[in-house]
């Protein structure tokens, strides 16, 4: 990390990155996305660099589109769970490979161009784009390049479990422009003309919709919209996930039938989905009713049109829960933890995490909805990105 010299208060600081950052945006506004001068390039990546202090930064996609990320340094799963021990947490593996930095979107993504020349970008005080389903959002993040992919699970929920373990759960747009235990934190309606804030504008949230509350961090994972998430699945209420975080592989396949799909028994082993006794989630009463619980065995209460939810600390099980289960945030290992809902329906689903802008205490780091068909696209459901090599 470098660290700039000199004094600097808090309002400093979010002048300095904001000023940056909005002037990336105007240019690509003026200019268009592609910035082909490497001089152009090298210069937006070091004023960003040095205005946060070494905490973000600008990558470039194969079209020379720039993203604003954020880095995350390598954590072991005690870094996400006390008493983990020192294993590296799962989205630091890839390919079985060990990552040491994984960059992920600082702002909900927009979409260049469509089809095959569809490409995500993150940039603060645009309307990030929605109404997009599951494999459009896979494709504008791997069409991105090598090392690009669609932000996973893994990841998602190794900043989920970091932020609760330091005691910091971001605010973020979830009551129609403003957060339900905040209300006097407000961001900027990417539609004026409309009377009720719906989406709002990348990034215009205060510091605390950030993942760590200050200017440099992730940007509203609590509301605003609901991100799909790679890696993860439930099939006929069986848990799905392609182990560690391969599904950061930028051509990682996560079509239905890929042979990368992996399912878990109580032990942790990963066994073709379909083994017997493997994990499942399950509601109490058939029909989509009742709690959510974790349970090995066959059949389900879920129903293909009736979401069934518990909040997530409230999640139960009648199995032995492994450590997997928890470090992907798919368990609490903390009843604690405040806000956040899991929601789950038969049939293949396709999750996505962080809730929406009228969602209330149901959004939050460890919301997590695996009720959707990976076809299914709404306002208010979109991505974000992320890099690692």
């Amino acid at each position: 990390m470098t660290y700039v010299s000199g004094p600097y208060n808090s309002g400093q600081l979010l002048r300095s990155i904001h000023e940056v950052e909005m002037g990336l945006t105007e240019r690509v506004l003026r200019e268009g996305p592609e910035i082909g001068d490497s001089g152009e390039r090298k210069s937006w990546r070091d004023r960003v660099l040095e205005a946060s202090q070494g905490r973000n930064t600008v990558l470039y996609d194969d079209k020379n589109y720039p993203s604003i990320m954020v880095e995350f340094p390598f954590i072991t799963r005690d870094g996400a769970i006390s008493g983990m021990g020192s294993d590296a947490h799962p989205a630091f593996i890839v390919d079985g490979s060990l990552k040491s930095i994984i960059y992920v979107s600082k702002y909900i993504n927009v979409v260049e161009g469509s089809g095959v020349d569809a490409r995500a970008m993150s940039l603060r005080y645009k309307d990030p784009t929605a109404s997009i389903n599951f494999d459009n959002s896979l494709a504008a993040c791997q069409q991105k390049g090598e090392g690009w992919h669609l932000n996973t699970n893994a990841t998602w929920a190794a900043i989920a479990l970091q932020a609760w373990k330091k005691g910091f759960l971001c605010r973020g747009n979830n009551n129609y422009g403003s957060d339900h235990t905040a209300s006097h934190e407000t961001a900027i309606a990417s539609r004026p003309d409309v009377t009720s804030i719906a989406r709002t504008l990348t990034g215009s949230g205060p510091p605390s919709w950030s993942h760590d509350g200050t200017p440099f961090g992730v940007y509203d994972l609590n509301g605003n919209v609901r991100e799909w998430v790679g890696g993860l699945r439930l099939n006929e209420g069986e848990i799905n996930i392609i182990p560690d975080n391969d599904a950061a592989l930028y051509d990682a396949d996560h079509g239905a039938s890929s042979t990368l799909w992996k399912a878990m028994l109580e032990d942790g082993t990963f066994v073709d989905p379909g083994e017997t006794n493997t994990l499942k989630i399950d509601c109490e009463e058939p029909g989509g009713s009742g709690d959510l619980f974790i349970k090995t065995g066959s059949g389900t209460n879920l129903d293909a049109g009736t979401s069934a939810n518990t909040m997530f600390a409230d999640l139960t099980s009648a199995a032995s829960v492994p450590d997997i289960i928890k470090l992907l945030a798919l368990f609490p290992d903390d009843a604690t933890i405040p806000t956040g809902r899991v929601y789950a329906r038969s049939g293949e689903r396709l999750a996505f995490r962080g809730g929406h802008w009228t969602n209330g205490s149901i959004a939050g780091l460890f919301c997590l909805y695996l009720s959707s068909t990976r076809s299914d696209t709404s306002s208010h459901l979109g991505f974000r990105s992320a890099f690692v090599l």
